[in-house]
């Protein structure tokens, strides 16, 4: 049984930095192209970043070159690095295998960055 618990989310003022971490459970993110996705109020999830099984990453181009993807694969855990960040990345975080069937989400964390 998967399981995806993220955390690391906070209050943060415009141009602070967090770092979220996803802990993967019943799924080996070595072996599975990982993404981060987020939830705005009033708005769809989007995908903001991806890692695939080789490791190349790719962005949104709202969050290109502030955001960073990495994993630690003995942990079996996910990270997102988040720098320079906006009023306009305040939302709920979640991660995800990309190709995870079925509809499960953890509950993401809560990022709300003030200006």
């Amino acid at each position: 049984q998967v399981q995806l618990v993220e955390s690391g989310g906070g209050l943060v003022q415009a141009g602070g930095s967090l770092r979220l971490s996803c802990a993967a459970s019943g799924v080996s993110i070595s072996i599975n192209a990982m993404g981060w996705y987020r939830q705005a109020p009033g708005k769809q999830r989007e995908l903001v970043a991806t890692v695939t099984r080789v490791g190349s990453t790719n962005y949104a181009d709202s969050v290109k070159g502030r955001f960073t993807l990495s994993r630690d694969n003995a942990k079996n855990t996910v990270y997102l690095q988040m720098n320079s960040l906006k009023p306009e990345d305040t939302a709920v975080y979640y991660c995800r295998p990309v190709r995870l069937p079925g509809d499960y989400w953890g509950r993401g964390t809560q990022v709300t960055v003030s200006s």
